[in-house]
């Protein structure tokens, strides 16, 4: 076996820890060992459809007491697994499975397992040729042994961010998994008491590696609902917390945002968060204002500061490259705001004028991490450049419609397309994307700045600002800035709006945007896992000018 099926497979199943699903309304418990005993069921089942080794296995799925045995009997097959993005109450089911139908062809997957909520998706996906089989059907199929498995196997091929009409996947061996999952082990420092809570979706790499099979393969308490309960009632997360006496979870900011305006409308003594000791912030940019948002709402239950912990990470390694210091309450570097736009310097200074960013901690061990400039020439510290990664959780391949090609260059690093730089202690602060920067007289402009300038005008929906880079016809740039109101229809609000953000935005980043547009709430293009899509806004806005 493979190190991370050996712990998932046999270590693991030895012990006592679960998985708990279906709470708070009707909870049960799930042993490792009972996850582990359907899952040979499910692999004996999937034999028969031909799974076996290399075989690229898509799911789609949300319930996790479907999902933690099937993807255990898709590795005991020795295949390799693709949580297919899942479809929204509201989208239009055609395109969905003309994106997922591209998805398969990229992985060469001839098998898609169909879980609930999702089975309306069957018909169409049969009637396009494509071989199903319902998640009930495979647990009644006859036990099996696991087959042999190496280090190199693939175990999991992960779309990135916004794979639907273009789509990409990494692809991720179990090796890279035993050894990201061990140095995220061993800086979270786990307890055998550590419980973790998780409401994120497993097609994203933040609740499928993080939270589900993190504790699959260290022997954790898991409490897991899905997406869908959360966004009906984002304070089940506190409920859950409350009642498992949960030490550790994770979300992306936006969902902390929304988290901490409900524990405002929460009565005194509704909840206990007190047991809560890493609640990991990742996967979207950070905002500062949320950080202060969920430790003052979060106080009155007893939620420590230093309990907010801030990750960097992505797909292609693996899950993490860095999380801050644990026990400690999140360190903020403030620069100069124009050295950092004009230079690319990102100098130390306090009061007036400061760019905040959270220090996102040291890489993990057995990361190597550095910053480049456009040469690849590596910069001294505070000097803003991308950041490159290399080691052995790091991804080597991708897969795209035009087939496999690396991901790394000759010497093992891989671009990581993020722009930031590092602390003089050595900890790392992203401040944007390397496609997403706006260049404005000689400035180098990081939309997120425009867009949380523009979230905080009163009737913009928090987290729905988006800024987009447009060029002129003099080859000069400009910026426009697009946000999602409730009050989209009325001509007076939204004129109110359009002149607050561009006066907000001004004062707070000295330019103003070309124009301001308000759009009705759901509007705003995101990527299946929820982040705004810059690239489709344009091509929004360009449809609306057209």
């Amino acid at each position: 076996m493979s190190q991370f099926t050996e712990d998932v497979f046999v270590r693991v199943p030895a012990g006592s820890k679960g998985l708990v699903t279906g709470a708070p309304q009707a909870p049960v418990r799930h042993s490792w060992a009972q996850i582990h005993a359907t899952g040979r069921r499910m692999a004996g089942a999937l034999a028969e459809f031909g799974v076996g080794a290399g075989s690229p296995v898509a799911i789609l799925a949300g319930r996790p007491d479907d999902v933690a045995p099937l993807i255990q009997a898709v590795w005991m097959r020795r295949g390799s697994v693709t949580m297919l993005h899942q479809p929204t109450p509201r989208a239009d089911l055609t395109v969905w499975l003309e994106d997922a139908r591209a998805v398969l062809t990229v992985l060469g997957a001839e098998l898609v397992v169909v879980g609930a909520p999702f089975e309306a998706a069957v018909e169409g996906l049969r009637a396009g040729g494509v071989g199903v089989v319902e998640v009930a059907a495979l647990r009644s199929g006859t036990a099996v042994e696991p087959l042999p498995a190496d280090e190199d196997d693939v175990a999991l091929l992960q779309l990135t961010s916004g794979s639907t009409g273009t789509p990409k996947a990494v692809v991720i061996t179990h090796g890279n998994l035993d050894r990201n999952w061990r140095s995220i082990t061993a800086t979270a420092e786990f307890a055998d008491d550590d419980v973790m809570i998780s409401w994120l979706p497993f097609s994203h790499d933040f609740g499928m590696i993080g939270l589900l099979m993190g504790p699959m393969q260290t022997g954790l308490d898991a409490v897991i609902v899905t997406p869908a309960d959360f966004l009906a009632d984002p304070l089940i997360w506190a409920e859950l917390i409350t009642r498992y006496r949960g030490t550790i979870t994770a979300a992306p900011n936006f969902a902390y945002a929304l988290w901490a305006r409900s524990l405002n409308e929460a009565p005194d003594g509704a909840y206990d968060l007190s047991s809560l000791r890493i609640a990991v912030n990742g996967a979207e940019p950070i905002d500062m204002a949320t950080i202060a948002a969920i430790q003052q709402a979060g106080a009155r239950f007893g939620l420590a500061e230093s309990a907010l912990t801030a990750a960097y990470g992505m797909a292609e390694t693996t899950l993490g490259i860095s999380l801050s210091a644990l026990g400690e309450v999140l360190t903020v570097d403030s620069v100069d705001a124009d050295e950092l736009e004009e230079q690319g310097y990102a100098r130390a200074v306090r009061g007036e004028g400061a760019r905040q960013f959270a220090v996102l901690g040291r890489p993990l061990t057995g990361l190597g991490l550095r910053v480049v400039d456009g040469r690849g020439d590596r910069l001294p510290p505070r000097m803003v450049g991308e950041f490159q990664v290399r080691g052995a959780a790091v991804t080597r391949t991708y897969l795209t419609e035009h087939g496999a090609h690396a991901a790394v260059d000759a010497g093992g690093w891989l671009s990581t397309g993020d722009l930031g730089y590092l602390t003089d202690t050595g900890e790392i602060v992203v401040c944007g994307r390397v496609k997403d920067v706006i260049i404005v007289g000689g400035r180098n402009i990081f939309p997120t700045d425009i867009e949380r300038a523009a979230g905080r005008v009163a009737g913009v929906r928090r987290g729905n600002a988006v800024a987009v880079s447009i060029r002129q016809a003099d080859h000069r740039e400009q910026f426009a800035v697009v946000v999602e109101s409730r009050e989209h229809a009325d001509t007076e609000a939204a004129e109110r709006i359009r002149n607050d953000v561009a006066r907000t935005v001004y004062d707070e980043i000295g330019v103003g945007p070309k124009f301001v547009a308000v759009t009705e709430p759901g509007s705003l293009p995101k990527t299946p896992s929820g982040k705004l899509r810059r690239s489709a806004t344009l091509a929004l806005l360009a449809r609306a000018d057209a």
